[in-house]
């Protein structure tokens, strides 16, 4: 197929869902393996809940993750405009058209009718559904009630009977019987077109050759088809990717975890992990091979290695991408990239780098930089001396090991403190008198740190610097 072109069509309605950045990748990816364009379009028809700046803050966080656009608003294209409200004529000749073939009618129900004619129908265990009231009225009664006034909507006309056979890229022909489809709305009340009625228009107009979207849209897809067969149009091919579900197999929910990628973005998860996370959210490679970067992505991605069965959004999978992904960054990186999470901390940056690099190793994300570095800047370390004690030690012998370590610590002159030099002399001491590294090293870590769990006592004594470390060690000696 020449002229490949998909579309990233989101609605500014706030942030970024992350099963909408999956489409989005998706979308970016296949148009990238088969040398098509990405083309952005904002659907913004729901003017109730638009958010101000939301179409900025969207192009931000694609912009970060790496996903770039051909066309769109922001860019400009040969089918311009790529907002919808700014298409409000085109979509205006085209609901004439399908009225015109006797493919749509005005329907001037009340919301109070709808709503107690549903109320009725779930009474009576029937799905909810319009009862096609205005269906049959004549175009000289629709006249006179447009004349008086009459609020209306334009409803797409469906088939009463019969089946509406579709397909789907990844599940092959799917069927449906016309008498389960309800004449939804293409026009709303004020003159705006519907998500289902603009989209199809737009993306014909457009040149659209792939439509991908999430399969919570499959319902939707016979009245699509019927739409493009009411315009004589040849439908786009259309890929419906599977559901996310959370680990307990349900929907994806704010109230379950962070489902927004600006949460993730605070949180300081890296748009490498978020891309290689996601593009496994239904998709595998030939090889098995599950470390990708956006680089390699444009090359190895097919459509065959998309599945239709839903995906699990595994959070301890995401943060495996995201600590490996961490521990990639050299440290200047790191730090540049830790230091808003440490911004009532003025340090320099080269400690700043010496600081992350005790972290790197135990980080998931760069929030942790907080928690795992705290105990470098506090003033004044608060344990238990119960944890100092390294198995069988008693408190005066962890005691004696500790004066004996400051000894030796007092000793090296400034500048051969560092991680290299201290290990070598007190593991040569400790070798030397035929002791038993732990009954040394645990009391010291301690020490150091006030933590159970630490890096090691070398490289945070480095990190320290020598009065700051003898000092802990001091107050170490000084527990009860």
């Amino acid at each position: 197929m020449n002229n490949i072109r998909l579309r990233f069509a989101p609605s500014p309605t706030g942030f970024l869902h992350i099963g909408n950045l999956r489409t989005a990748l998706f979308g970016y990816l296949i148009a990238q393996n088969l040398g098509g364009k990405f083309i952005l379009r904002i659907e913004d028809t729901d003017q109730k809940r638009e958010v101000n700046d939301a179409v900025d803050k969207l192009l931000n966080v694609l912009s970060w993750v790496g996903i770039d656009f051909d066309e769109g608003p922001h860019r400009g294209g040969p089918f311009a405009p790529y907002t919808q409200t700014e298409r409000l004529d085109i979509y205006q000749k085209y609901i004439q058209e399908l009225l015109d073939k006797d493919l749509a009618y005005h329907c001037f129900c009340s919301a109070e009718r709808l709503e107690e004619m549903r109320e009725k129908q779930t009474a009576n265990k029937l799905a909810p559904r319009y009862d096609r009231a205005c269906r049959d009225l004549t175009r000289e009664e629709v006249e006179k009630r447009i004349a008086q006034g009459e609020k209306y909507v334009i409803r797409q006309k469906m088939p009463l009977t019969g089946e509406i056979k579709v397909y789907d890229e990844l599940r092959g022909e799917i069927s449906f019987q016309a008498s389960d489809l309800e004449d939804h709305v293409l026009i709303k009340s004020d003159g705006v077109p519907t998500y289902q009625f603009a989209n199809i228009v737009d993306d014909h107009l457009m040149e659209i050759t792939h439509v991908t979207r999430g399969d919570e849209w499959l319902p939707s897809y016979p009245k699509n088809i019927l739409l493009y067969q009411a315009f004589g149009w040849t439908p786009p091919k259309f890929i419906h990717f599977p559901l996310i579900l959370n680990q307990t197999g349900g929907k994806l929910s704010k109230r379950q975890g962070d489902v927004f990628v600006e949460d993730y973005q605070a949180k300081g998860y890296l748009p490498e992990a978020l891309i290689n996370f996601c593009v496994l959210l239904g998709w595998h490679s030939k090889d098995g091979k599950e470390i990708y970067s956006l680089k390699e992505l444009l090359t190895a991605f097919d459509i065959k290695g998309l599945g239709s069965s839903p995906a699990i959004f595994d959070s301890e999978k995401l943060d495996f991408f995201n600590g490996y992904y961490i521990r990639q960054k050299t440290l200047t990186e790191l730090a540049d990239l830790c230091r808003p999470y440490l911004s009532d901390i003025s340090v320099d940056q080269t400690y700043l780098e010496k600081v992350v690099g005790l972290a790197q190793d135990r980080m998931k994300k760069l929030s942790d930089i907080n928690e795992l570095t705290d105990f470098i800047f506090a003033e004044k370390l608060d344990y238990d001396s119960s944890l100092l004690i390294w198995k069988a030690l008693t408190a005066e012998e962890v005691k004696s090991n500790l004066s004996e370590l400051k000894g030796i610590m007092e000793k090296v002159e400034d500048i051969n403190w560092n991680k290299t030099y201290l290990e070598a002399q007190i593991i040569e001491y400790i070798k030397t008198n035929d002791k038993k590294v732990g009954d040394y090293l645990w009391p010291l870590r301690v020490a150091l740190t006030g933590l159970k769990n630490s890096p090691g006592p070398f490289e945070v004594a480095d990190t320290l610097g020598k009065e700051q470390s003898l000092n802990r060690i001091e107050l170490a000696l000084s527990k009860k």
